[in-house]
Order: C-alpha cells, then sequence, then structure tokens
C-alpha cells in the first residue's frame, strides 16, 4: 500500500480503508457538517478524528492540497496521532496552522485534562509554511526536536503542558514574534531566549523560575512579558534595556526589589508588581500611575546586615486565603492582605488597629431593604457586610469587589455605596481591570459596614464659595450652573447629575415625530434651602430644536420634586432666555417645595464619601412638544426611562425533570442564553418582552399540580420570591413535586410570573389573562411544565407512592439507601451541608465549585454534594457506614439515627424475604413437617 511505503505501519494503512467505509457511513446518516471548508480542516471536536484525517489522505482529496488550517484532538491514540501527523508534510504541504490542543474532555470536577501527545515526529521539521503551532494542554516533558526547525515560525504555544526546561536551541526561531508557556514546571530559561529579536509577547507565567537570564535584556521587540506566579527573588538589570517594552506583569513573586531602570522605559504603560515582598520602590516608580503595588509590605523595616546581634526584625505582614469553610479572620497591628473565598480582597495596613480584632463577613442575597437605588442606578454585586460595624480603624482599609462590568458606560460611573450614620454614601472609587470580564472596585473605608457595587450617572460637584463659581456637566458640557459672587455667605456644596433620554423614546410616546426633550437634571446643594441671589441654569435645547427657528409656547419647563409624582410645568413662573443652542433661566432656590432636612441630603463629613443620588433631589426637564398638558406624559417618559425590556424562562433539565431553571433576563441576552442552556435544559419558549424596573419584586407561582419540593427560605407556599437587577442573573433553581399519580399520566402543569409582592391568593389562569389587558396588570407570563409518566412495573407488591430505584449504596444484608431515601437526608441537613462533605472526603475545591455553581439555591448545592458523592460510591462497601459517620461527625445525630432507622427496615425486610422464600433456617420445621423436605429451588 502506499501508506506503508510512506512509513506507516501496516496495521495502520489497514485502518484506513476501515475506518474509511464506517466514517463515510455515519456521515451520510447523521447529515453531518463537512469537515474541510475552504483551507480550514477541523477534527478536534469529531469523534476519530486521525481517522478522518488518514482515510481523506488515502482518498488522495485534491482540495487537502489547499488545506492550510488544521486542527487535531490531543486526546487521540498516541501511536495513531504520531502516524497520522507523519503524513502531514506530504498531505498538507501548505499547511500554516497547526493546532494540537488537548483539553477537550474534562474531569468530575469540571477541569480540563490533558491531552495525550508526548512528542512530535522528527518530519514535521519539513512543513515550511508553518507560522502557527499550539501545542496547549498535552504532556510534553521536553520540547520535540522538530520544532526548533521549523525557521519560519511565529507564534509557539505551549501552555498547560509538563515542560521542566526550555532548549537552547529555540534561539534558532528568528521569525517567532508570540511564545507562550503558561502553567509548566519551567525553572529555568535558555540564554538563547535573548537571541529572539522579532519576539514581541512573552508569556511564562504559573512556573517555577526563580531568576531570569541577563540575555532577555536582548529582547530588543519585546512588548509584552509575563512572568506573575513564579518564585522569583530577583530581576536583572538589563530588563532596562527593553526600550519596546508596554507591559510587565509580575505579580505574584518573591520580588523584594525591581530595577531602577524600569521607570525610563520609553513605552512602558502597565507594571503589575502586587503581592510580592517589596520594601523600597525606586521614587519614579511608586507615584507612576500606571504601576500597581498593593500586597507589598511597603514602607516597613528592612533588617539591616550591618546592625547588631539581637535586633528585633519585623516580621512581614501576613497574606491570607480564606476558605469557603471560613467567615472569620484575626487582624493585628502588622496589618494584613486578606483574600476571601467570594474573591473580595481586603488590604489592612500596619497600624490600622492598636489591638487584634476578629473580622467577620457574610455575602447578603441583594433585596431592596438592602440595597437602596437611585431612580437611574443599576446594581453591580452581591452585598458584602463586614464586622463588627462601626468600629474606627486608625488607618483605612483598602477593599477591593469585583462586579459585573456595566453594559453602557456612557456618562455613567461605578461607585461602592455604604452604610454611614445611618445614611447611605458612595465612597471615592476606582477600577481595576485584570480581563475584558473581571473589574475590581477598588476604594478606602475608614470602618465597617455595609458594601455593594452600583452603577449610577456620572455625579459632578462642587463646593461654592462667597465669590461664586461655575459648576460643569462632565458628561454633557451644555448643562451649567452659575453661581454668581455674593449667591452665598459660606461655603456650601453643589451637586448635579444629568440623565440622557433617547432621541427615538420620547416621540414614540407622544406619537409625534417632531417631539424631543433635553437630558434630564438633576440638582441638589448643602446649606440653607434659598441663595441670596438668583443662580443661573443652562439646559441644551432638545434635539433638531433651534432658537431661532422654535415656537415658544411649543417649549415647556417641568419640574418635579419627590414625593410628588407629577410633573409641574414651570416655564410661566421663569423667565427663559433663549440663544441658538440653550435655554437659561434664574432660581434662588434648587427646590421650588422646601422639604424638610434629612440625612441623606447633607454631605458626609468623612473626606472621600458622598451622598447618593436619592429619589428626593429635584429635577427639571426641558421639553419641546405641541401637547399642551404635558406634566402626565412626562411622568409616562420619566417611567420609561427606567424601564427594562426582559423576558421570562422556564427550563427543565434533561436527565432530571424536577429540576426546574426559571430566569429573569434582558431581551438582548436570551437567545446567547438559550444556546448554553439548551444542552442540559429543555422547556416552552421565552416569554414574551416585559417591562420591569430595576430591584422591583416578582414572583414565580406553579399551578395546575405542581409544587414546590423544598422549604426554601425565599419560597412562599410554592411562590418562588425573586427581585430584578438587570446585571445580575436573576436565576434559580427549584425542585417540583406533584401530589398527581405520575404512574398514571404524566402532570402538565404551568408555572405563572406576577408582579409585586406574594399575595394571599395567586389569580387563577383565568383571572390573570383578563388583568393581562390593564394597563398596571400583576400577570406577566405563563409558561407550560411537564413531569412525564413515571416507567416502570404498576403489579402487585408496588407501593402505592413514589418508588425510585436503589443506588446500589449498601449490600442487601446490611441495608440499601435508595435515591427517596437520600433526598430525605438532603432535606434535613440545611446549611450543615458543608460539614457533611468535608467528612465524607470532599475537596475543599469541589465545595468550592458546588456553591458557585448552585450560589443561589442551597437545595441544589446539598442535592448535587450527595447525589455526586453516592454515584462515586455505588457498588463499594462500607459506603452507608462513612455516610452515617459524617453524620455523627458532623453533630447531626438526628439524621444518623434516620438512617440508621432506615437500615434496620431494609435488613428486617431482606430478612422476611429469605423466609418466605424458605432459604432462612427458620423455615426449617421439626423433624417429619412438609418444611423438612427438600424444596424446589427458588426460581429467579
Amino acid at each position: 500500500m502506499a501508506a506503508v511505503a510512506e512509513g506507516l505501519e501496516p496495521e495502520t494503512a489497514a485502518v484506513e480503508d476501515a475506518a474509511g467505509a464506517v466514517t463515510d457511513a455515519v456521515d451520510a446518516r447523521l447529515g453531518a457538517p463537512p469537515l474541510l471548508a475552504g483551507n480550514r480542516l477541523s477534527l478536534d471536536l469529531h469523534p476519530r478524528g486521525c481517522h478522518r484525517l488518514l482515510h481523506l489522505c488515502a482518498q488522495q482529496v485534491r482540495q487537502l492540497l489547499e488545506v492550510e488550517f488544521l486542527q487535531l484532538s490531543g486526546h487521540e491514540d498516541p501511536q495513531l496521532l504520531q502516524a497520522t501527523l507523519a503524513r502531514l508534510p506530504w498531505s498538507l504541504p501548505r499547511l500554516r496552522s497547526l493546532v494540537l490542543k488537548g483539553g477537550q474532555h474534562r474531569d468530575a470536577l469540571g477541569a480540563c485534562l490533558r491531552g495525550s501527545l508526548a512528542t512530535l515526529p522528527a518530519i514535521l521539521s519539513g512543513l515550511a509554511h508553518l507560522a502557527h503551532l499550539d501545542l496547549s494542554f498535552n504532556s510534553l516533558e521536553t520540547l520535540p526536536a522538530c520544532v526548533p526547525q521549523l525557521c519560519g515560525l511565529d507564534a509557539l504555544l505551549l501552555s498547560h503542558n509538563c515542560l521542566s526546561e526550555l532548549p537552547e536551541a529555540l534561539g534558532a526561531l528568528a521569525a517567532l514574534t508570540f511564545l507562550a508557556a503558561t502553567h509548566n514546571h519551567l525553572r529555568t530559561l535558555p540564554t538563547a531566549l535573548g537571541s529572539l529579536s522579532s519576539l514581541q509577547r512573552l508569556d511564562l507565567s504559573e512556573n517555577l523560575l526563580d531568576a531570569l537570564p541577563p540575555e532577555i535584556g536582548g529582547l530588543s521587540s519585546l512588548a509584552e512579558l509575563n512572568l506573575a506566579s513564579n518564585r522569583l527573588q530577583g530581576l536583572p538589570a538589563s530588563l532596562a534595556g527593553l526600550r519596546s517594552l508596554r507591559f510587565l506583569v509580575l505579580h505574584s513573586n518573591l520580588l523584594a526589589s525591581v530595577p531602577a531602570g524600569l521607570a525610563r522605559l520609553p513605552l512602558l504603560a502597565r507594571l503589575d508588581l502586587r503581592d510580592n515582598q517589596l520594601r523600597d520602590v525606586p521614587p519614579e516608580l511608586l507615584d507612576a500611575p500606571f504601576v500597581r503595588l498593593q500586597g507589598n509590605p511597603l514602607g516597613g523595616p528592612s533588617p539591616d546586615p550591618h546592625s547588631p546581634p539581637g535586633t528585633p526584625v519585623v516580621p512581614e505582614m501576613p497574606r491570607l486565603l480564606l476558605t469557603s469553610d471560613l467567615d472569620s479572620f484575626a487582624v493585628t497591628s502588622l496589618g494584613c492582605s486578606v483574600t476571601l473565598a467570594c474573591g473580595v480582597r481586603l488590604q489592612f495596613p500596619v497600624g490600622a488597629t492598636a489591638t487584634p480584632v476578629t473580622i467577620r463577613y457574610r455575602l447578603w442575597l441583594p433585596e431592596p431593604r438592602l440595597v437602596p437605588l437611585g431612580p437611574h442606578d443599576s446594581l453591580l454585586s452581591g452585598v458584602l457586610e463586614l464586622q463588627p460595624h462601626g468600629v474606627a480603624f486608625q488607618k483605612d482599609v483598602g477593599l477591593w469587589l469585583l462586579f459585573v462590568p456595566p453594559r453602557a458606560r456612557r456618562c455613567r460611573e461605578v461607585v461602592v455605596r455604604t452604610l454611614s450614620d445611618n445614611s447611605w454614601s458612595d465612597l471615592e472609587t476606582h477600577l481595576e481591570e485584570e480581563a475584558p470580564k473581571r473589574l475590581w472596585a477598588h476604594c478606602q473605608v475608614p470602618h465597617f459596614s455595609w458594601f455593594f457595587v452600583v452603577s449610577r450617572p456620572v455625579s459632578d460637584a462642587c463646593l461654592v464659595p462667597p465669590e461664586g463659581t461655575l459648576l460643569c456637566s462632565s458628561g454633557h458640557p451644555g448643562v451649567k450652573v452659575t453661581f454668581p459672587p455674593g449667591a452665598t455667605e459660606e461655603p456650601r456644596h453643589a451637586r448635579m447629575q444629568v440623565v440622557r433620554v433617547g432621541s427615538r423614546e420620547l416621540p414614540a410616546l407622544l406619537g409625534e415625530p417632531e417631539a424631543a426633550a433635553s437630558p434630564l437634571l438633576y440638582l441638589s446643594q448643602s446649606g440653607p434651602p434659598s441663595f441670596l441671589r438668583p443662580v443661573t441654569v443652562q439646559l441644551p435645547l432638545p434635539p433638531g430644536v433651534t432658537g431661532l427657528s422654535l415656537d415658544r409656547s411649543h417649549l415647556h419647563l417641568l419640574y418635579r420634586a419627590p414625593p410628588a409624582a407629577t410633573w409641574d410645568d414651570i416655564t410661566a413662573q421663569v423667565a427663559l432666555e433663549l440663544t441658538h443652542l440653550y435655554a437659561r433661566f434664574q432660581v434662588t432656590r434648587f427646590s421650588w417645595s422646601v422639604p424638610p432636612p434629612s440625612a441623606s441630603s447633607v454631605p458626609h463629613p468623612c473626606p472621600g464619601l458622598c451622598t447618593p443620588l436619592t429619589p428626593s433631589l429635584p429635577r427639571y426637564w426641558l421639553w419641546y412638544t405641541t401637547k399642551t398638558c404635558v406634566g402626565g406624559l412626562a411622568r409616562k417618559a420619566w417611567e420609561r426611562l427606567r424601564l427594562h425590556h426582559v423576558s421570562l424562562i422556564a427550563l427543565q433539565r434533561r436527565r432530571d425533570p424536577e429540576q426546574v431553571l426559571l430566569q429573569c433576563l434582558p431581551r438582548n441576552k436570551v437567545d446567547s442564553t438559550l444556546r448554553r442552556l439548551l444542552e442540559r435544559y429543555r422547556g416552552p419558549e421565552p416569554s414574551d418582552t416585559v417591562e420591569m424596573f430595576e430591584g422591583e419584586k416578582f414572583f414565580a407561582a406553579f399551578e395546575r399540580g405542581i409544587n414546590v419540593d423544598a422549604d426554601r427560605p425565599d419560597c412562599v407556599e410554592g411562590r418562588v420570591c425573586f427581585v430584578f437587577y438587570s446585571h445580575l442573573k436573576n436565576l434559580k433553581e427549584v425542585y417540583v413535586t406533584t401530589a398527581l399519580d405520575r404512574r398514571a399520566q404524566a402532570v402538565r402543569g404551568q408555572v405563572s410570573f406576577y408582579r409585586g409582592e406574594v399575595p394571599e391568593e395567586v389569580p387563577e389562569e383565568a383571572e390573570a389573562a383578563r388583568q393581562k389587558r390593564g394597563a398596571d396588570a400583576p400577570w406577566m407570563a405563563t409558561l407550560p411544565l411537564k413531569l412525564p409518566r413515571l416507567r416502570g412495573s404498576k403489579g402487585p407488591g408496588q407501593g402505592a407512592g413514589l418508588s425510585l430505584a436503589p443506588l446500589n449504596l449498601g449490600d442487601a444484608e446490611t441495608g440499601f439507601l435508595t435515591q427517596s431515601n437520600l433526598l430525605n437526608v438532603a432535606g434535613r441537613l440545611g446549611p450543615d451541608w458543608p460539614a457533611v462533605a468535608l467528612h465524607l472526603g470532599l475537596p475543599y475545591r469541589e465545595l468550592q465549585r458546588i456553591r458557585h455553581e448552585f450560589r443561589d439555591d442551597l437545595d441544589g448545592q446539598i442535592r448535587h454534594m450527595l447525589f455526586s458523592w453516592a454515584e462515586r460510591q455505588a457498588g463499594q462497601p462500607g459506603a452507608v457506614g462513612l455516610l452515617v459517620e459524617a453524620l455523627e461527625q458532623s453533630d447531626r445525630r438526628d439524621v444518623a439515627e434516620e438512617v440508621r432507622a432506615v437500615l434496620e427496615l431494609g435488613r428486617r425486610k431482606y430478612q422476611e424475604g429469605i423466609q418466605r422464600t424458605s432459604l432462612a433456617p427458620g423455615d426449617l420445621g421439626p423433624p417429619g413437617s412438609s418444611a423438612s423436605q427438600s424444596p424446589e429451588p427458588a426460581q429467579t
């Protein structure tokens, strides 16, 4: 055969013919898509990818000669993979990109598994056009000898392998611009690495490097260098010669110092030195805005080698990483850097507290009681509580909160909101980005309370002196407030927020193409309610309107001061001065009706704190419309600005239809979310579009024979409560049950969604349909659910209730635990389940994964933990005893006793069954009785 002539094993050549026929038949039967599309051949996600490629080569498909991009899985049989790769130089002579990644398979914990690829055939050096080689997630211990011979290689990816070193021959890759070898076991680097003059990106993070060769300074084109999470104790001075360097990442090492020359690199835009052992940093770097130094013991005294013996050495600041089972930690005068299991980071500087303090934390699900939001705010995170409340630190504590990036950022800002002195305040917040979708909100806090992250309209503030000043909007330059000299005797604070209005929303609402509105202006100030001299407010004219052509009778200045719900037309009460682009008017007070002063309307005395936008701030709005009574229309338009368009979904897990996923999604995320979920779930189409406010309560009611099978804290009589937040997941998974007999037929029920608090009586379906026609109808949507008919025998001896198959957890003599028994155990564990899981031998990592995957569903956490453990223990002796022991060690002897009672009942039934089949000694009667005769063998 030609395959044998080209160096393949005879059995491999024989495989081609057999695999070819099978592959063609399977693809024809399943209607599989073509694997060869243009110049790309993708076989990494198809079973038997090597067989398919060998079959194409054996058929001498002419299109193979044009292939430039090839993807194969590293999980193929090693011998077959080597034989397949040996064909490439002849069969794919124009190949430019070769991807041989592993990682397509995952273990029980969801981690990517390495591929079996451990080397490459030497003949691959004949791929003269190869520019991109990806060998990630494999089992390479040394770099294959053919790789340095690929002289045209531009990108080499070696991440997630077992490499302990790189060869000196790597320096022969003169055209290489990108090299990634993260998550390996590299301890040293070759000196020849410095000869790669074309290299622009080098990623060696997550290795075991403790030093760098001085030759690394020869990488004249290097723009990005990532050495994070190694063991580097120092850096060569030659790094200062990397004149093209823009990004240098060195966090999570053991660096005690850095070369001062780094500050003189002309293009350096980011230097990440977090979480090292730096005590002294060059002043040029200490003040540079692009340098990150968090997690270093800066300023602490270092031991002097010339100090006399016995001189005390100040210990380094402790660094703590809390696991999910810990909710407290101790802080001393030495300070510490703490990372909580939820991802929150805290930095206590040296001297923050004079005496040891025990800090406790707790994560709360957001709800209106804990999350006060302004009319145009969006919640971006959960609620973090830090205790003890009100304890003042001698130095501010650094706090980093992870949050969901907001979709709209124009004219908006992200801040951390906290409760301080019985009023909610916004802290001065800085954003730090580690990845495109991984953002941190960083602030300094003087004491502990509740904290969460919000997105709000940009707030501009100023101090108004007696000499007067000008306050301008940073997001809308045309919005200004002029305070003339003498407007106030004592300095006072003034603040504004401006909200954009969509140019299409108002004409659609009014049914008037010419209708338009200016941005919505919020104003507030401290001190007396009135100014001594009139203050001039400037607003831009509505879009499409100019001062030269407008009809003044159509221009309306609207004002609203909550708690009033109406907008007042004050056009006749002010003198509007019009220019070509702007309208100006004068007021002596921001609020036309004087409300009583409140704590939330006075700026906080602590530096860095300011008052958040509250619904009580007065607001101004300039409209241009032919309508006469615009107050009611303005109220509807203002509500429309705050509405989100969402859809509701209800899906059932394919493997377990009793597990129902409920979610409220923004309209633009429905399709992508369903594509991700429909591999594991199925259900009806999403609901029609529904409009909801940020922080609005709603609930899901199960109807027509379906009930919630869990005692959930967010569930009241079969109604699951939600609070809608546009940037959070609004997702819950519940288990449902039914009192109907599923052995006779399937149960076709439904789940309906209603607005507002949970009422005493949920409207019936017909009533809900009638209310749907109303403007403020509580009913939003109804989606069908189906619990399939239970399959199994219904003959005599079957119980009347739900019967689940045994898991083989245990044995016949000691007793079985069925799925039904385990469900009862799961329903009793509650918040004690992590202790039980640890005593069962589950690692912390798996607990954290379960908490994350079912973070809004305590019942789902318990069931997943218990059943996944039971499935792994099926058929093994001693599993039931291990469960009982774990329950006792977790102080849940009540549940352990119930399990023992179940086992005892099972053993008794087993003995009774033996006696009925005359296999037990107790069935043998006295001599001469009929029972003493040899019985017939039991038929099974």
